[in-house]
């Protein structure tokens, strides 16, 4: 009867903990949708996700290619812009460890390092190369500046982008977690249900995977468990 009693409560309190563990993993593993990569997350340069695809969406090229996840998840979300009468424009999608690090050596010519590592990636370092990311222009402006954020397309992105999965990155009040400076261009594609949990918590993909991993607390002395 013990026994029956014991292989119950595994069932009812840590099979959902399994799995839950097993979901993380797979989500958090490198070509995951909420895998993290920043300075202190790199990784190396072979790293090519070889499903990338072009989205059809304006400015789409090779430039800007995504994993078809995402890229039907952008395309998805410039027609639903389009028909607010707003046209955004892809400006930057998929980049190799050696395209970023020719475009970090780039801005260490004009700024100083502590400004470069504020504002561009180091190779390794970068959400690009996980085909994840894309930086976002309008029809009338491809440069990519804070100005972004004042046009109707960069408030819309902000309101919306979670609809479609995608996420604002890096804003201006997380440097001190993302390391990063305001990029109001920027998404990175983590899927529906996460994007509009980061979006209701207002806080960034680093703070929203901690809270993740810790989202399940089993609570042996009592023999149940808290969330």
């Amino acid at each position: 009867m013990m026994k029956r009693f014991i292989c119950f409560l595994f069932i009812l309190f840590l099979m959902p903990l399994c799995a839950f563990a097993e979901d993380m993993n797979n989500e958090t593993e490198l070509g995951g949708r909420l895998f993290l990569i920043n300075r202190e997350h790199p990784i190396g340069k072979d790293y090519f996700p070889r499903d990338l695809m072009e989205p059809k969406v304006l400015g789409g090229g090779e430039a800007t290619r995504m994993r078809p996840e995402a890229a039907a998840a952008l395309e998805e979300m410039f027609a639903a812009a389009k028909e607010e009468g707003l046209y955004l424009a892809a400006v930057s999608g998929y980049r190799s460890y050696g395209q970023q690090a020719s475009i970090f050596e780039r801005k260490l010519e004009k700024v100083d390092k502590q400004t470069a590592m504020r504002t561009v990636a180091p190779a390794g370092c970068s959400e690009h190369q996980l085909g994840l990311a894309m930086d976002l222009g309008t029809k009338k402006e491809t440069r990519l500046t804070e100005a972004f954020a004042r046009t109707p397309e960069g408030q819309w992105v902000a309101a919306n982008a979670h609809r479609f999965g995608f996420i604002i990155r890096y804003k201006a009040e997380w440097e001190a977690v993302t390391g990063y400076a305001w990029e109001p261009w920027h998404i990175r594609y983590v899927g529906k249900t996460h994007a509009r949990k980061i979006y209701e918590l207002n806080i960034p993909l680093e703070e929203y995977i901690d809270r993740q991993a810790g989202s399940y607390v089993v609570v042996e002395e009592e023999g149940e468990n808290t969330r």
